[in-house]
């Protein structure tokens, strides 16, 4: 007990204090570290959409309240929990704060359950079409409870980014969406039934190798059940990500399919080595097809120091939002325009805020953005592009 009432600790060589001197229903969690965070007062108006964020995970597998601010979920969660999966970034306060009025909110359960990359995998398809199902269903109850608005439409997306112009305090946010390995579709036949949910994007693949694709950490291209299911996507309407392709596989998917294309969270191999990044010729194909592609903020795609196999709690990366901004100014450099680029997160897809750039602390902290992009020189209309514009082309071109 400190001389003024509050209560210090740590977790993971995070300091915190509790203040107890307030009303005893009201715990006020005070978080002491290096890094400031964006306040309501300090935010521009400039709307913010993030392509790739696996809410549904977070909020069943990892078991975290996103109703709360992510301070709170970083006391609440035990210690294996954080050491497991870090220090929660992304909760729907820390994303009204930081005006991500629209995102995309994943389904993603896979096969390989022998995979040792994520250890997140299933035995067999029908388990992913379950845990599909129940991210879906969450998604559903948030909408129920305010927290989200379901974006199916074209007229929808321009009524998210109309009530974004002057948000009320608890605005909804707008939720497309997407699917991170399509294991959850367990054929083409079930591809209408998730567009009629909402599902808007799908990567058919993710690590290891799923039902459809290799995919990151392996070697290899589409599986012959590929082919028809990319047609039913096709039909549909619905983007493919090329996001965690193998090199193969990349090219492959853009052979067997003429539909529209992104890569929801990816980064540049020029900068950052490794077969999880796109090369030059890749970001060149992606914007040939008119796509878009989100910068991803996993250090271990940004930091090229960071060592996977430590535990992040015991390193410290050298990546902060100036190096996302890397990755997104050499995508504009080589195409010549700010065309393609966009912001993808990732922020808690399976690491937290010691594996993320070291200059944010929460999701919110994305509203540093325009000024990083400001100081590159990027004009005002490039900077709207990269935040929120190139995604909204790309959508309605689809609708």
């Amino acid at each position: 007990m400190n001389t003024d009432g509050s209560f210090s600790g740590s977790l993971l060589g995070r300091t915190f204090r509790v203040n107890l001197s307030s009303a005893p229903s009201c715990l006020e969690l005070i978080c002491v570290h290096s890094y400031p965070s964006v306040v309501a007062s300090d935010l521009s108006k400039r709307l913010i959409i993030d392509s790739h964020l696996d809410l549904g995970f977070s909020a069943i597998q990892v078991n975290r309240d996103l109703t709360q601010p992510a301070l709170t979920v970083r006391i609440h969660d035990s210690e294996p929990v954080t050491r497991s999966f870090g220090s929660c970034t992304t909760t729907f306060p820390e994303l009204r704060k930081g005006h991500i009025g629209i995102v995309f909110g994943t389904v993603m359960s896979r096969t390989d359950a022998n995979d040792e990359w994520t250890k997140t995998g299933m035995y067999v398809q029908s388990q992913c079409h379950g845990v599909g199902m129940g991210h879906y269903a969450l998604y559903e109850t948030m909408e129920r409870e305010g927290e989200i608005r379901f974006i199916r439409s074209a007229e929808d997306l321009d009524a998210s980014i109309e009530a974004w112009r002057d948000p009320a305090p608890n605005e909804p946010i707008g939720l497309m969406l997407a699917m991170e390995s399509a294991d959850a579709i367990m054929d083409p036949d079930q591809v209408a039934e998730w567009y009629e949910r909402g599902l808007r994007m799908v990567s058919i693949q993710h690590y290891g190798v799923s039902s459809y694709a290799h995919g990151t950490g392996t070697e290899g291209g589409l599986l012959p059940r590929a082919k028809p299911l990319l047609d039913a996507l096709k039909e549909a309407g619905i983007i493919v990500d090329l996001t965690h392709t193998t090199d193969q596989g990349f090219w492959e998917t853009l052979e067997a399919y003429d539909g529209p294309v992104c890569a929801s969270h990816h980064n540049c191999r020029a900068l950052t080595p490794g077969q999880r990044q796109l090369t030059d010729d890749m970001i060149k194909a992606i914007a040939e097809r008119g796509g878009v592609i989100g910068a991803a903020f996993d250090v271990w795609m940004l930091d090229p120091n960071w060592q996977r196999e430590v535990p992040c709690y015991e390193q410290r990366t050298q990546a902060t939002l100036e190096t996302v901004v890397d990755h997104i100014d050499h995508i504009s450099q080589l195409l010549g325009n700010c065309n393609h680029s966009g912001i993808g997160t990732d922020l808690d897809g399976g690491f937290g805020q010691e594996q993320s750039p070291n200059d944010l602390n929460t999701i919110a902290d994305l509203q540093k953005l325009p000024d990083i992009l400001g100081n590159r020189g990027y004009s005002e209309a490039d900077i709207d592009r990269v935040l929120h514009e190139n995604w909204i082309r790309l959508l309605k071109s689809c609708w």
